[in-house]
């Protein structure tokens, strides 16, 4: 490049600047940047070494571009100089324009810090506008300033360093205006290479993104569609909260819907009336219930059901994933084993065990007629009574309040022989039976008589009491029935009525067999235990078999 000596500057030189002006906006990537903006200061500006010096993210500058000497580009390319040793640079020296030129007499405080830099022989400059080997010139490079800043340049972004002008002077006005304007250009370029790599690295981080999306999309859609339990994706929030959006070939196989009908239900329209309660309770985030499902015969399975929230993006829609377990095997299991730890195995009736704790559920410990001095204080304490006067009782006592067994909304059962006064008393009357010659049956034909004699005996009772009220095989040859809301006449009426269908034949192992039977009429009422009940029932039986002749007993 001429300097202003010359009394014109060449065409040719500013087609080369120029040309390399587009070459650095047309390299395709970062790197080739650089290493153009290096290529041009020699091929365009007339120096013979060039340095791009790019400021890191850490604030330090490495040398990211070298050009015009192998041996000096393959000593100092990728060495870094501290933000602080080029700061002090750039502070000292001669000023020409946006130049920073420190000349030789000055550069030797320099030779000691930590930025890279090359050694170069020559003579001593012999005029004053000689270039002299140790003498140093750098061009800032700075992004150019925001709209309405104010400034005239943004951000320092690099440095060029450039040394030994071909014509061995120092750059005079043109040669620096021309050094000056192309940092400009060279900034600009370097920050639009630095964006396109950015967004090329994120259009690759996103394409990777994606490829993982579509990925974990797919390997969720596998694991929903070809689940062996049954899956489904219900709405979350909004009116159409828990509406059934998409299900899988096992929720359908095992519901026996297609998934087009699926898609018009909720849980909530599909599960069993007494489970709803169970659903409702089931938390939606991370809720779990066992419950039984309507299929499309119109009977129900048991199953697990397990709830997440899965997002469909991250401020997207929430949805809820639903797992549902077929379980009707395992309840099968456990109501099997609950009946049999409730039930008589020979007869299928409810035990011992059960007969108590169905009467104790009826029972308190505290007498209808008891109102003790204690609520009788409480009532002049708060002027009303802590019981009505069917003996129910409120809620209303103040925290701190003596608790009274903890039946304040128990309805108190009632037996008709302690209401005298009121004929039309029903209550809960208790039938204590033991069969009349079974012994002799067991004894004279074994032991699969005397069952098959139970098993017919059992049956015929629970056929002819009515739904609702409980037959129970206290054992041996001892039931026990349980009737709510008979009168006194009424229980007697059901004990000859229960009688009449046992001394019937019964064919056992081949023949005909006849027992009799003996009842006794207990009344169960509040204050009293299980026990007491049953106890004053097998009294009455007994007082009732003796009072019969032995010959009449068997048939009655």
């Amino acid at each position: 490049m001429e300097t202003e000596s010359e009394p014109y500057v060449r065409l040719a030189s500013l087609r080369q600047l120029y040309q390399v002006m587009a070459e650095m906006n047309t390299a395709r990537s970062l790197a080739e940047t650089l290493q153009t903006v290096a290529d041009g200061v020699v091929t365009a500006l007339g120096y013979e070494l060039a340095c791009v010096n790019l400021v890191r993210p850490d604030g330090d500058l490495v040398v990211a571009a070298f050009s015009g000497n192998p041996a000096a580009e393959a000593l100092i390319t990728g060495r870094v100089g501290s933000r602080e040793s080029w700061e002090r640079r750039l502070g000292m020296g001669e000023t020409w324009g946006d130049l920073i030129f420190i000349p030789h007499t000055e550069g030797w405080i320099l030779d000691d810090d930590d930025v890279p830099q090359w050694y170069t022989d020559g003579p001593a400059p012999r005029f004053e506008d000689e270039w002299h080997p140790s003498d140093r010139l750098f061009a800032p490079m700075y992004t150019p300033a925001p709209p309405g800043s104010g400034g005239t340049c943004g951000e320092l972004i690099g440095v060029l360093s450039v040394d030994r002008p071909r014509n061995g002077r120092l750059p005079g006005a043109w040669g620096r205006e021309a050094l000056q304007m192309y940092a400009f250009q060279a900034a600009i370029a370097i920050s639009n290479a630095r964006l396109r790599a950015n967004m090329q690295r994120a259009l690759v981080r996103l394409e990777r993104e994606q490829q993982a999306l579509r990925a974990s999309e797919e390997s969720f859609r596998q694991a929903f569609e070809y689940a062996p339990s049954g899956m489904a994706i219900a709405e979350m929030g909004g009116d159409q909260h828990g509406r059934i959006l998409r299900t899988n070939d096992a929720l359908c196989r095992l519901l026996g819907r297609p998934a087009s009908a699926m898609r018009r239900y909720s849980f909530s329209d599909l599960v069993h009336p007494e489970d709803i309660g169970t659903l409702l309770r089931t938390s939606a985030e991370g809720g779990r219930a066992e419950l039984r499902l309507g299929r499309r015969d119109g009977t129900y399975v048991w199953v697990s059901l397990r709830n997440s929230v899965v997002a469909d993006a991250a401020d997207g829609p929430r949805f809820l994933l639903t797992h549902v377990e077929d379980i009707e095997e395992r309840k099968r299991r456990e109501l099997q084993l609950a009946h049999r730890a409730s039930h008589d195995s020979l007869t299928g009736l409810p035990n011992s065990a059960e007969l108590r704790s169905r009467l104790s559920a009826r029972i308190c410990s505290r007498p209808q007629s008891t109102h003790s001095a204690a609520a009788d204080a409480m009532d002049q304490t708060y002027g009303h009574p802590a019981f009505d006067a069917n003996g129910h009782g409120f809620d209303y006592r103040p925290a701190g309040a003596e608790s009274y067994d903890g039946y304040d909304h128990h309805v108190h059962t009632a037996a008709p022989e302690d209401a005298a006064r009121d004929e039309g008393t029903k209550g809960l009357a208790v039938l204590f039976c033991d069969l009349d010659g079974f012994k002799s049956i067991n004894d004279r034909f074994g032991h699969n008589a005397g069952d098959a004699v139970l098993i017919e005996v059992a049956r015929r009772l629970s056929r002819a009491v009515r739904d609702g009220d409980t037959v129970a095989r206290l054992g041996g040859d001892e039931f026990v029935i349980l009737a709510d809301g008979l009168g006194r006449a009424d229980a007697a009426d059901l004990a000859v009525r229960l009688r009449n269908e046992i001394i019937q034949p019964i064919r056992a192992e081949g023949r005909a067999v006849r027992v009799g039977a003996s009842f006794g009429i207990g009344w169960a009422h509040c204050g009293m235990t299980a026990d007491e009940v049953l106890k004053s029932a097998d009294e009455r039986m007994y007082v009732e078999k003796r009072s019969r002749p032995k010959q009449h007993r068997r048939a009655g």
